[in-house]
């Protein structure tokens, strides 16, 4: 019972901070020895929008959680991943807008933590653990290169376009390896990624950089294909 509960208080404390705390637009580009004005791999502001779904879904398992799965031994397994990784996310806003260098370790603890409990979360439950654990992980696996991509230029360990580059495909093929070595298959995590990757499109077509369009339309449909192919192999397998 403890662990719904406290899965229940971490989400709450995570949408209730990051809605409270004041509005985050990105890294401040001052904040870096080389100041980062427009990053290439960023998407377009309002695909930001996908946090609240992702907070109310969140919620929602939460209380579903408590009230009918407090005891349930399936449950349990990504119950303790995922408190932690909302509890590293609860001040993240705060902390990036003062230093993207602890942002950066941070968020990407936050994804480690997601994908565990992504993979440990119930193949029977998709709508209340696997559908809103799904959408939160995908929607790092994003961010977490969107930023470091930004820390890298940043601090001249690349140029901004390398950056970006390296950065989204290195982000693709975690995607890949994630949707195809699941356990079980779950939309939401494609979609999350599809979501930002259509994001970086928009952005890139505002900023006239066509290797980040291509590289980012390119990524969706490997997504796509991706997902087809592990949601046709579970099909399979479940009617072996």
């Amino acid at each position: 019972m403890m662990k719904a509960i406290l899965t229940l208080l971490a989400a709450l404390a995570f949408a209730g901070d990051s809605l409270l705390a004041p509005e985050f637009g990105g890294f401040d580009p001052n904040r870096f020895p080389i100041p980062q004005v427009n990053p290439p791999l960023q998407p377009i502001g309002f695909a930001f929008a996908i946090w609240f779904p992702i907070y109310a879904w969140l919620i929602a398992s939460g209380v579903y959680g408590v009230a009918k799965r407090a005891q349930t031994p399936t449950w349990q397994a990504f119950r303790l991943p995922l408190i932690l990784s909302t509890v590293i996310g609860t001040p993240w806003i705060r902390v990036a807008r003062v230093s993207p260098l602890w942002s950066t370790v941070m968020i990407w603890a936050m994804v480690i933590l997601a994908l565990i409990a992504l993979w440990k979360s119930p193949e029977e439950e998709m709508m209340w653990a696997r559908g809103p654990v799904g959408l939160y992980a995908g929607w790092l696996t994003a961010a977490s290169a969107v930023g470091t991509s930004v820390l890298l230029a940043g601090y001249g360990v690349m140029s901004q376009q390398t950056a970006a580059v390296v950065m989204l495909l290195w982000a693709l093929a975690l995607a890949v390896v994630i949707i195809i070595k699941s356990p079980f298959f779950t939309l939401t995590y494609s979609l999350a990624v599809m979501w930002a990757l259509a994001g970086i499109v928009v952005n890139s077509l505002g900023l006239s950089n066509q290797t980040m369009v291509a590289l980012a339309s390119l990524g969706f449909v490997v997504i796509a294909i991706a997902t087809w192919m592990k949601k046709r192999k579970c099909a399979e397998a479940s009617q072996a």
